[in-house]
């Protein structure tokens, strides 16, 4: 007993290498978040190249369509690529999407951090309405698939499962709404984005 709570405290005292979180702007910025995506969802988790090729074929022909935010984790001050995620602007709410961690650095809890950052961007995303008359929303739905055995992870950021599990890639899946207050701007939704114990 004493052996295994050593060796957690141990794991937990892992201090994470020096990062960075970005929104991509580059198609190079772009190609680093595919291929960390590929190498996790392809290579380590054996999905369809396709769902990751034809996508990028897609969005490098709608490349002046604005409804996909993707962001970039990379460690300092090398750049290397170590982590993604992307949020898709629906009509009234955002997807997350495509969160994807090397499996080395996977330790370091970097998927918290990019889901984070992600909440935080869709909260300041949410109130940039261009129509100046209408009042801020309150609140903005966001919406992820989740694999199965990871629904814990999301859950614990305040997602919450709607209906059947339903197949995606060939993979069960769960589909997981967050309502993220945004108040009267981003300290308010701040506060919210941590993970619950």
């Amino acid at each position: 007993m004493a052996v295994e709570s050593e060796i957690k405290s141990q794991t937990n005292s892992i201090a994470a290498p020096e990062h960075e979180i970005i929104l991509v702007r580059t198609p190079e910025e772009r190609q680093q978040c595919y291929d960390v995506r590929i190498e996790v969802f392809h290579v380590e988790q054996n999905f369809p190249l396709e769902t990751e090729i034809d996508e990028r074929v897609l969005f490098l022909f709608f490349s002046l369509r604005t409804n996909a935010a993707h962001f970039l984790l990379r460690s300092t001050p090398s750049l290397t690529p170590i982590g993604t995620i992307r949020a898709c602007r629906g009509k009234n709410y955002y997807k997350l999407t495509r969160l994807a961690i090397l499996k080395d650095y996977r330790k370091y809890h970097f998927g918290a951090a990019l889901v984070r950052f992600m909440h935080s961007w869709v909260a300041r995303d949410a109130v940039q309405d261009p129509d100046v008359n209408a009042p801020p929303p309150a609140s903005v739905n966001i919406v992820c698939h989740s694999q199965i055995p990871v629904k814990g992870f999301y859950a614990k950021f305040g997602y919450i499962s709607e209906g059947d599990e339903f197949d995606e890639d060939g993979d069960p899946h769960q589909k997981m709404v967050l309502r993220l207050p945004i108040g009267s701007g981003l300290s308010t939704a701040e506060s919210s984005l941590r993970p619950s114990s």
